[in-house]
């Protein structure tokens, strides 16, 4: 939507009265629950029927149920949505589920930039992106046939890491490749896993400083994935490929850490670089968005990708995480979104952080 859609659609809205709402599904129990700490009204997007799991979760269910029959059905509900002063809240599945292109042309006021999806889900453009903000990636193989080394192939979109998987050779790639399927291919780097968790705001400045606004960093966490985190009990995966076993990605939760503090300098500096680069290049990413990384045992960072939203795993720190604590007490990426939107609206800022 254009800046003037946008404006004429908050101008309808009462700013008192304001509806958080997501689809109910990755990261909404926290989203949800910072909402209401904050004062909103929540609600839930679900399709088919009402999820049950919520009356499980009071503190973390939305104070009503929107149900649609599928995604792709959200956009016809747009003006009936807008009605209820609904601020839209992306998270990967939300995005993944309704598609990148169908939710860059919802009518429905967003929180962040919407135009970051064009660069997030294609990962050329990705590449570009971190390339240019000066940070060390993976080295990419263009031609598979050139793989000589342990690679990962990776689709593009955000999958939650199904269907990838490693290859050392050419013949190994040819075999487990999904054809008509977009991918690339990384240099598979040892070291350890870092997810990192910053929110950016573009109209406040009480943290680490940017051109424009600051950024904070909020959490931490690793990702539990199937089957390559648990594969080594059974034997080498040498051993095991050759019996047809094949190690695979998909994230089935995700793990708290915290790392060493002399490498907090990098973490930052690695974030600001992408904040500031993503002004250049389409306007700017706005709030919660996670930098992918491997630590080398030389303490480099390489960063193999970036979620541009909240990711869960900022799901840990529902109660706030050992950054965040430094911050304020009991603050989850959930809440912190809550907070930017009240900020926004108190101060007749909501166009600068909503697309």
């Amino acid at each position: 939507m254009t800046k003037i859609d946008i404006s004429d659609m908050l101008t309808s809205y009462d700013k008192k009265n304001l509806t958080i709402a997501t689809v109910c599904s990755h990261s909404s129990l926290q989203i949800f629950n910072g909402a209401k700490k904050e004062g909103f009204k929540t609600l839930g997007i679900s399709v088919g029927e009402q999820k049950k799991i919520y009356d499980a979760f009071p503190l973390g269910s939305p104070d009503e149920h929107f149900i649609v029959d599928k995604y792709t059905d959200i956009a016809k509900y747009a003006e009936e949505l807008r009605e209820k002063n609904v601020i839209v809240i992306p998270h990967g599945s939300f995005v993944e589920y309704l598609g990148a292109d169908n939710f860059l042309k919802m009518d429905l006021p967003s929180f962040g930039n919407k135009k970051v999806l064009i660069w997030e889900s294609d990962r050329k453009k990705e590449k570009q992106w971190l390339e240019r903000a000066g940070l060390t990636m993976p080295q990419q193989i263009k031609d598979p046939k050139d793989i000589d080394r342990p690679v990962i192939v990776k689709y593009h979109g955000a999958k939650g890491g199904k269907d990838f998987f490693v290859a050392k050779t050419y013949k190994e790639f040819t075999k487990r490749i999904i054809k008509n399927k977009r991918y690339i291919i990384q240099e598979f780097v040892l070291g350890t896993r870092y997810y990192l968790h910053y929110f950016y705001s573009p109209i406040q400045n009480n943290a680490y400083k940017l051109s424009k606004g600051s950024l904070q960093l909020l959490s931490m966490d690793r990702r539990d994935e199937t089957t390559i985190d648990e594969v080594q009990r059974l034997g080498s995966i040498a051993e095991l490929e050759e019996l047809g076993i094949h190690p695979t990605f998909v994230v089935t939760g995700n793990i708290p850490i915290v790392m060493r503090e002399s490498l907090l300098p990098k973490v930052f500096k690695m974030g600001e670089a992408v904040v500031e680069k993503s002004i250049e290049l389409f306007g700017g990413i706005i709030g919660s968005f996670c930098l992918e990384t491997v630590v080398t045992e030389d303490l480099d960072f390489k960063v193999f990708e970036i979620s541009a939203r909240i990711v869960a795993g900022t799901n840990p720190y529902i109660s706030g995480s050992p950054y965040s604590e430094f911050i304020q007490p009991d603050l989850s990426t959930g809440r912190r979104i809550a907070q930017e939107i009240k900020y926004a609206a108190k101060n007749k800022l909501l166009e600068e952080i909503i697309t």
